[in-house]
């Protein structure tokens, strides 16, 4: 006699009355939002579990429904809420079994699968599926289990490869489709194209030019933001789905637009990997890096409509590579004083960069400097390379770069003059392009507010008010276009284009103009230079400089930096021989400070130009002494051999003229008036000179600690 089998299976001996004293938890799960509007059958099987758990034995108030994720994927355990909860109850002890209607549904991983036994097996839970009861804590029961996961993981692993190579197939012939950026929209035959909006086309292509202008992501924003311009969004959802919306601008949908390759007509796939390590638990979204062009799936030229070419796109990313601070690139210029910041390499250590330091000097001036210190910061040895002031090479690289400039200088201000009005044909176009859609939005409103009922006065008075907020909208941005116009207008008039004409025969004028700030002369200088190595000779004032031009050409130059001494100076030993030779022949500091300019010698810091207090510390610090000339006047002229003036005793005992004056008036000496003259003659035969000359060769302070001691004695205190 044959015997229907159990729809459970065999389940003798396994279900034990401890386990039905614990709860019966029911684990429902649909792997995406569709699947669960879609498979309402499935969703249905698996709430039928709790008839089963009743039939094994459990009481309905005993069996709990764990519903948490519906809608979300086995594959990743951190964000199924409700997989952490049944966790956590086996883990407690609280659950007898666990019922699923597959293995599937319960994990797709087999860490999750195996770390699920393993709970079980502690806690003595069972698990259930149509084929039958599973104790984990027996043997048989556990290969097998662990065969229905591994079987479950490569089913996933298969359906995700079908679909995986199902895109790539499309997308390698540049069927797939995928979301669409600003300025593109999809036909409803799958073809894309430009977004019908004119208005649209033009700020989409106003941004490419702007960067193409500007260079960097901020100034295209800021040049966005003065001109309040606004980006078109199509929306994606919503009751407005497929409405043209204008946003502000934003950094990151600038950054987007500029890297995105269908802007150049290329059709791409596989452009972002989702890199494991990266991911955050419970944000799906996370982990996911932008690969190199060499390293995407596809990538198919020509197949997109194309608003940039595509040597200009790949212009695009160079700059926007190099605009990064790293050591292989100049990076963005900024508001800094230094204008070589990025362009610098060192002749002495490799042709590594120097990096930039200011500073405020005791005059409140703020300075910059160039430093090479590689060997110090990467390697902790060593110290400063070399350092260069940064003024002087600036202005040796300035007056290099404006010479090299200045025979196409006319032809610049002539297409500077162009590139000017085409920027403000291009605004002007934006500002008509408004006053246009909003002229149509006042007459919309005004259509509306016609042919709705007059009697219906809820409708009319809301109609009303959006008429009367449109025009006012029309009003104002009329006053503003007419501002701009009055402010900018679209040709430029005779008197600016003679000004551009007259700057371009003034370079250094326009260079060193207010209005011309350092990030306009740092992008000028990276478009003409590509690199500047520089090496300091010795540690003298003189700096071998190397300039590679855009293009590969090299020049070679010497510029002159500050010092912090004069021993520095290359010139040092034929400065001390011109001041020694000229102070020998009598002349004055003032007079060799005169000559040394004529020449063309410098001091080391500070000044361009040598001056009299310069010379006289100079002749001090090297002991250089003028000629010492005996004047006599001539009404003493003719003394007898024992008689000496003030000028001629004081060269004699080689003693300052104010000591010989301070001795007469103290008596130490005699010396009497020239009849009908000021002038005092000293007689001093040769046994008054030793006594004066011992006078002299006494220490400084003798006499006045003479004096006291005598005083001390006299009062009858030990000095």
């Amino acid at each position: 006699m044959r015997t229907a089998p159990r729809p459970w299976g065999h389940s003798e001996g396994k279900i034990r009355p401890e386990h039905q004293d614990r709860t019966a938890v029911v684990y429902v799960r649909q792997s995406s939002k569709q699947q669960v509007l879609e498979h309402v059958e499935s969703t249905r099987l698996q709430y039928t579990l709790v008839d089963r758990a009743v039939a094994l034995g459990w009481a309905r108030s005993r069996v709990v429904v764990i519903d948490d994720d519906l809608g979300m994927s086995a594959a990743v355990a951190d964000t199924r809420v409700g997989f952490q909860k049944l966790v956590t109850e086996v883990t407690m002890g609280r659950v007898g079994i666990v019922l699923g209607i597959e293995m599937s549904r319960l994990a797709r991983t087999g860490r999750d699968w195996h770390q699920l036994l393993e709970l079980c097996s502690l806690s003595g839970a069972l698990l259930a599926d149509p084929d039958g009861v599973y104790d984990p804590a027996y043997y048989n029961d556990r290969l097998l289990l662990g065969l229905k996961g591994t079987m479950s993981e490569a089913e996933l692993y298969l359906i995700r490869q079908r679909m995986l190579s199902g895109k790539l197939a499309k997308a390698e012939r540049g069927e797939l489709a995928f979301q669409l950026p600003i300025g593109y929209v999809r036909r409803p035959s799958g073809e894309v194209a430009f977004d019908p909006d004119e208005q649209a086309q033009h700020v989409v292509r106003l941004v490419f030019a702007t960067f193409e202008r500007l260079g960097t992501l901020n100034a295209v924003l800021r040049y966005l933001v003065e001109h309040a311009i606004q980006l078109p969004v199509r929306s994606r959802s919503g009751v407005d789905k497929g409405e043209l919306t204008w946003r502000r601008p934003s950094r990151e949908t600038l950054q987007i637009m500029l890297h995105n390759p269908i802007y150049a007509g290329f059709y791409a796939y596989g452009r972002r990997r989702v890199e494991p390590r990266r991911k955050k638990p419970g944000r799906p979204s996370t982990g996911r890096v932008v690969r190199d062009s060499d390293q995407w799936l596809v990538m198919l030229p020509d197949r997109m409509p194309a608003y940039i070419s595509a040597a200009r796109f790949e212009a695009n990313l160079a700059r926007m590579a190099a605009n990064r601070q790293i050591a292989d690139t100049p990076g963005a210029p900024r508001a800094g004083a230094a204008l070589l910041a990025g362009l610098l390499r060192c002749g002495r250590c490799g042709g590594h960069r120097l990096t930039v330091r200011y500073h405020t000097p005791s005059s409140r001036n703020p300075a910059h400097g160039y430093w090479c210190a590689y060997q110090q910061v990467n390697y902790g040895i060593g110290g400063t390379c070399q350092h260069i002031a940064g003024p002087a090479l600036d202005a040796y690289i300035t007056a290099q770069a404006l010479a090299a400039v200045a025979p196409a200088a006319v032809e610049v201000s002539l297409h500077a003059a162009g590139h000017a009005e085409a920027e403000r044909a291009d605004l002007d176009r934006l500002w008509r392009q408004r006053l246009e859609r909003a002229r149509y939005a006042a007459d919309r409103a005004r259509r509306q507010y016609q042919l709705a009922e007059p009697e219906n006065r809820l409708v009319a008075r809301q109609l009303e008010r959006d008429w009367e907020a449109a025009l006012a909208c029309l009003d104002q941005l009329t006053a503003d276009y007419e501002r701009f116009r009055a402010e900018r207008p679209v040709i430029l008039s005779a008197a600016e284009r003679e000004a551009i004409r007259a700057l371009a025969h003034d370079l250094p004028a326009v260079w060193n103009a207010p209005t011309t700030s350092d990030i306009d002369r740092k992008e000028l200088l990276r478009v003409l230079i590509e690199k500047i190595t520089v090496a300091v000779v010795g540690d003298s004032e003189l700096v071998d400089v190397t300039i590679t031009w855009a293009g590969g050409h090299h020049t070679h130059g010497r510029a002159v930096r500050p010092v912090a001494r004069l021993d520095q100076l290359s010139y040092y030993p034929r400065l001390l021989q011109i001041v020694t030779e000229l102070s020998a022949a009598g002349h004055s500091p003032a007079q060799i400070a005169d000559r040394l300019n004529s020449a063309g010698l410098r001091p080391p810091k500070r000044t361009t130009r040598f001056g009299p207090d310069q010379v006289r510390a100079l002749m001090a610090r090297n002991d250089i002494r003028a000629p010492v000339a005996r004047a006599m006047p001539t009404v003493i002229a003719d003394l007898e051999s024992d008689q000496w003036s003030v000028p001629g005793l004081a060269a004699e005992l080689r003693m300052p003229t104010a000591t010989v004056y301070n001795w007469i008036y103290r008596g130490w000496v005699t010396a009497e008036h020239v009849a009908g003259h000021k002038f005092w003659v000293i007689q001093a035969d040769p046994a008054e000179l030793d006594r004066l000359r011992g006078l002299r060769s006494r220490p400084a302070g003798y006499y006045t600690r003479a004096r006291w001691s005598q005083r001390a004695t006299q009062e009858g205190v030990t000095p």
